[in-house]
């Protein structure tokens, strides 16, 4: 089943099973290859109390309960003391409340906080969060392992050479490097063997645990009420050069006893010599909070994980919170500060039994040690299934015939074995705990990222945290992760995002949601709400292209082109597919939509795809520049290949190109067939075949374009246009500017109504501001606009249009070469046509349409034309041509369509540029 199977459909197939049970029997356990079940899932046997209650609740006391609350009491006081438990707590909360909220909202699977993370946040952060998790995980188990060795080492080793002890009646067991790591190893291989069995015999060693620990706690409490006021002796602390009395007092309860351990007193610490403070002993015992992820990481052996982990987690943390504080309360009333400062393990004096402490201690370690083995397994294993490291992972598949990953205890196993080696692990027994926090703020990152994006789909059950329950978690786990260790802080956040990167560029593609697209939907969704169309003003004009592709086969150098022009504005690419829907069975753009994204990802440019169908080309255009765009984001200008007789070239033959999501990568030569997606773009046009469009229609869609206020670009002879090569000649030498840059050659003036007056309107002014959008591009940076301005020889204004014009561009902050191109003899040929024409009309007495355009002579166009390529030197990169707007008249319309040809003929890349929208500001 898939990561996008309908949630009913999961609920169905994972119900109780309606046949006869031995039905249901037989197909549950029916092994398939590899040692997993061919049908059903594993038997989940786990419930609340077994589940998530008790490992959670032996994870937070571990043994800080026992060996660490006297400490924090002695060092920073009852009220410091409270208050350092109410701030810890309140961070965690936030934590178990995020928690609780994934874990409410449908299917939760195998892996605890790292299934959590990767299906909230992507592959990238859960595969980063999950690797490390797993090996906080395995360093955790071995810290354990080896503070337990250490802990039998103390009572019952002999002393090592050197140390001026005498060994007591019970201290027979050698001592050692080699001996530490040989009982460590049996202790571990216990935990292995409990483990390796499956969940369920973990969840009754750790009940059994559990009930010692509780009996333990229990007589811990019995204590202060049964045993009198006594003197304690103080472990030796002369190693440390600390000067201090032997011994120390056990009051009982005494109100004076409480006065002195109200306030804070820090000091030495006598393990370490080092001075304490409120930072370093809240780091102390926030370690002793850690552990909420316990629980969670059973999640692949509960019965209903959204049912238990929630239920159960609270009431661990509830549980754990208050007899943190009922103990702190009533060593503070029974026990001297001297003795809580002095002898961390004096709760195994007073005890009515002393050496029930120990036994809690080595109880509580050796849960600890294996919550961590069998929480590492988990973890690894669900990577393991996801498949983010490929074939690395492959072996941890491999499950028993009940469901329990062997192969991943196994390697866990293996894993902690190889840390016991080296013996001390003081130095990372910080950057465990900072990864641990990493991770909690990860699991609030998640439900932050989950309620912001406002997903229909997240309606979690669990309803008790909002938004800023999520933030306080994520700001309470990173104050944390520096107040212990800035360092380590630092480290472990490099190390998550030098793994992001790994996993995001060599990580396979997943199919599970990204939840920066729900993200960025609901803020785009946002912010085209405020951008107000009415607000808009031409200070801020961009152009907004929609670019009309009949096939992107022969299209792709003019959409790279456009992507370069269109200036961080928005860019569209539109499609129209000839037919009606009422004769098809299904929209056919469907399938076809995502070979559109994947040659614009291919293309490298960022535009949008609109893709419709009509009966005609033209109905296609009008729909799609009526519903391009949302609000204040719609295209403004137009833009349409050029109409002729050329035959189209193929520029994606023999490219066979795979779909990935992100992008399409050319196909190996190894990849089955079936793997293998061509494009779904159709074959061009043939030389005989006709066109969807007619000229009449084609002339129609520009006239259709002007009337709704939008621009028009007309492009011709972009399949010529070579990018790397244009752009490569005005790339930097030996670190100076080529003098051989490209050229933007820009002619503003109507060359098929010369009888207009001025180059100074809207369609030259907008001209001249795509021509410079395009040389602001970071490509085209180092292109020059050459201005070419047609004036006839010995005219009045020539001075006064030179120099309005030279004023007009320093206005516009526009860098141009301005050139004065006499066009006497060209525009001769224009007036003598003229005058013939104005006698035949008054002849006949014909009224001519309003926008009519003055007939034009074929000699008179082609020697525009000629004038026009007779200025190469050198040769453009791409010319800016002015385009009159179409005739009123239809049955000018293939005139008007002749004379572009011929304007146009042969000049190469080519822009001819109608604009109707005001875009600079000026007073011209």
């Amino acid at each position: 089943m898939s990561e996008k199977t309908p949630l009913l459909h999961y609920r169905l197939t994972n119900s109780t099973c309606s046949e006869p049970r031995d039905v249901c029997k037989h197909s549950g356990t029916k092994a398939g290859r590899g040692g997993r079940r061919s049908k059903g899932k594993p038997a989940r046997k786990l419930g609340v109390v077994f589940g998530v209650v008790i490992p959670t609740l032996l994870s937070m006391f571990s043994v800080v309960v026992f060996l660490r609350i006297g400490f924090v009491v002695g060092q920073a006081g009852l009220y410091q003391s409270i208050a350092m438990f109410l701030v810890a707590y309140f961070i965690i909360t936030m934590t178990v409340l995020s928690v609780c909220a994934i874990s409410t909202n449908g299917a939760l699977d195998a892996g605890g906080a790292y299934y959590m993370i990767s299906r909230a946040l992507g592959p990238e952060f859960g595969g980063s969060i999950g690797i490390m998790f797993f090996f906080a995980n395995v360093c955790s188990s071995a810290l354990y392992v080896l503070g337990l060795v250490e802990a039998v080492m103390s009572n019952f080793g002999i002393p090592e050479e050197g140390v001026a002890t005498v060994a007591g009646p019970h201290q027979v067991l050698p001592s050692g490097y080699w001996w530490s790591l040989l009982y460590g190893t049996v202790l571990l291989f216990l935990c292995f063997i409990v483990c390796l069995v499956g969940a369920h015999i973990y969840a009754k060693a750790a009940f059994i645990v559990f009930l010692i620990v509780a009996t333990v706690l229990v007589s811990v409490f019995m204590s202060f009420f049964i045993v009198r006021p006594i003197v304690v002796i103080l472990p030796d602390t002369s190693s440390l050069n600390i000067t201090s009395l032997s011994t120390a007092n056990y009051s009982g309860f005494q109100l004076h006893t409480l006065e002195g351990n109200l306030l804070p007193k820090y000091t030495v610490d006598y393990t370490t010599g080092a001075m304490m403070s409120f930072v370093t002993v809240f780091a102390v015992m926030f370690n002793g909070c850690t552990g909420i992820m316990a629980g969670s990481n059973m999640s692949g052996d509960l019965k209903n994980p959204s049912y238990s982990i929630p239920r159960g987690t609270l009431s661990a943390v509830l549980t754990t919170f208050i007899t943190y504080n009922l103990l702190s309360l009533l060593i503070a009333c029974s026990c001297e500060r001297y003795l809580l400062q002095r002898d961390y393990s004096f709760l195994g004096d007073i005890n009515i039994w002393p050496p029930m402490v120990t036994v809690g201690v080595y109880s509580s370690t050796m849960s600890a040690a294996m919550s961590n083995l069998i929480g590492a397994s988990r973890i690894l294993y669900a990577l393991s299934k996801d498949n983010l490291f490929g074939g690395v992972l492959a072996l941890a598949k491999k499950t028993s015939r009940s469901g329990n990953p062997w192969a991943s205890v196994l390697v866990s196993w293996l894993l902690i074995q190889v840390v016991l080696f080296t013996g001390k692990l003081n130095t990372i027994a910080g950057i465990v705990t900072i990864f641990f926090l990493l991770v909690y703020a990860a699991v609030n990152l998640a439900c932050l990222a989950l309620e912001w994006a406002s997903a229909p789909n997240f309606r979690p059950s669990f309803r008790c945290f909002t938004w800023h329950t999520c933030t306080l978690g994520i700001i309470g786990c990173l104050l944390m992760m520096f107040l212990i260790n800035a360092i380590y802080a630092f480290a472990s956040i490099a190390f998550m995002l030098l793994l992001v990167m790994l996993i995001h560029y060599l990580g396979p593609i997943s199919n599970w949601g990204f939840i920066s697209q729900a993200l960025i939907f609901h803020q785009v969704r946002k912010y085209l709400l405020m951008l107000d169309v009415r607000k808009d003003h031409v200070k801020f004009w961009r152009p907004q292209v929609l670019l009309m592709v009949a096939n992107p086969r022969s299209c792709t150098r003019l959409m790279t082109f456009i992507n370069d022009l269109k200036k961080s504005g928005l860019y569209v690419l539109g499609h129209v597919k000839l037919g009606s829907l009422d004769k098809l069975p299904s929209d056919p753009l469907q399938s076809s939509y995502v070979s559109w994204l994947s040659l614009v990802d291919r293309l490298n440019i960022k535009s949008f795809v609109n893709l419709t169908i009509a009966d005609s080309v033209r109905q296609g255009v009008q729909n799609l520049l009526f519903i391009t765009g949302f609000g204040a984001m719609r295209p403004n200008t137009l833009v349409l290949g050029f109409y002729d007789d050329h035959t189209p070239e193929d520029h994606l033959q023999g490219k066979i190109l795979l779909s990935t999501g992100h992008g399409m990568d050319e196909a190996s030569p190894s990849m089955e067939p079936s793997e293998q997606r061509s494009l779904i773009f159709p074959s061009l046009r043939g030389t005989e075949e006709p066109k969807d469009l007619q000229g009449e229609e084609y002339v129609s869609v520009i006239a259709d374009a002007v009337k709704m206020g939008k621009n028009v670009t007309l492009a011709r002879y972009f399949n010529h246009f070579d990018r790397e090569e244009v752009l490569g000649s005005g790339r930097k030498i030996r670190g100076h500017r080529s003098k051989m840059g490209p050229f933007i050659d820009v002619w503003p003036l109507n060359l098929l109504r010369p009888d207009t007056h001025g180059c100074v309107d809207v369609c030259s002014l907008f001209l001249l501001q795509l021509a410079s959008v395009l040389q602001e591009t970071r490509a085209w940076s180092q292109a020059r606009l050459r201005l070419f301005l047609c004036v006839e020889a010995g005219c009045s204004l020539k001075k006064e249009e030179d120099t309005k014009l030279q004023v007009m561009l320093k206005e516009l902050r526009i860098s141009a070469q301005v050139q004065m191109v006499p066009w006497d003899q060209v525009v001769a040929l224009h007036w003598q046509r003229q005058q013939e024409d104005e006698e035949a009309e008054r002849e006949d007495g014909i009224q001519e349409f309003p926008n009519t355009p003055p007939q034009l002579a074929d000699e008179y166009i082609c020697a525009v034309n000629s004038l026009v390529r007779s200025h190469v030197a050198p040769q453009p990169a791409v010319r800016f041509l002015y385009l009159p707007r179409p005739p009123a008249d239809t049955s000018h319309y293939h005139a008007y369509l002749h004379h572009l040809d011929l304007l146009s003929r042969d000049l190469g890349p080519t822009l001819l540029i109608h604009g109707v929208t005001p875009v600079v500001t000026t007073d011209f």
